[in-house]
């Protein structure tokens, strides 16, 4: 009758230390679940932080590629004024380009001596081949166009940077719609006499 109460005695005592353990991970377990929801939330509940806008981005971005700047600068609607201008310019470049080179090859055709050549040179410039010295005219214009149109893609280039760069100080240039005046009568002790102040107020 001992030995059989001893048993059941060792019975109930394993019996309530595992029952303590598996309360003890559950309940570990429920902390860790509660402390992840309050990580997570503490995650969601985070402000995300906004970069400032910078000036000197809107300027690298613009001199690398043009209008990049002002994409960055949230100015959309100038992209493809840049974009334009810049295309404007190559457009006179290979235009003038081309020219150059025809009215090149056609002075050389005809100053070979050999009519059968004529023939290659552009029809525009076969009236001239008795006189090649109206081509060399028109073959320098045609060069100094290229350059022209060379300066003015650099100079197009150059304000697209400097748009951008501008409009990256505005950015942060806030114009408040509180603006008020006031004016104050004075007096001043030392000389017996009144005035006028002004003061102008910007802000709340």
């Amino acid at each position: 009758m001992m030995k059989l109460l001893i048993q059941l005695f060792v019975l109930i005592f394993c019996a309530s230390v595992v029952t303590a353990q598996q309360k003890d991970t559950v309940t570990a377990r429920g902390n860790a679940v509660a402390i992840t929801d309050t990580v997570k939330k503490s995650k969601a509940d985070t402000p995300k932080i906004i970069q400032p806008h910078n000036p000197k981005i809107a300027t690298k971005r613009s001199a690398m590629i043009p209008g990049w700047g002002q994409a960055y600068n949230k100015k959309y609607w100038k992209i493809p004024i840049v974009w334009g201008a810049l295309g404007t310019c190559v457009g006179f470049f290979i235009y003038n380009r081309n020219e150059y080179v025809a009215a090149r090859d056609a002075f050389r055709l005809f100053s070979d001596n050999d009519p059968s050549n004529d023939i290659q040179a552009k029809p525009k410039f076969r009236p001239l081949a008795s006189d090649p010295s109206g081509i060399i005219q028109y073959r320098n214009a045609v060069r100094q166009n290229v350059d022209y149109s060379v300066l003015a893609f650099l100079v197009c280039w150059g304000l697209n940077v400097v748009d951008a760069t501008v409009d990256g100080h505005l950015k942060e240039f806030n114009v408040n719609e509180n603006l008020s005046m006031r004016v104050n009568p004075t007096y001043i002790p030392q000389t017996r006499q009144t005035g006028i102040n002004i003061v102008m107020r910007l802000g709340k």
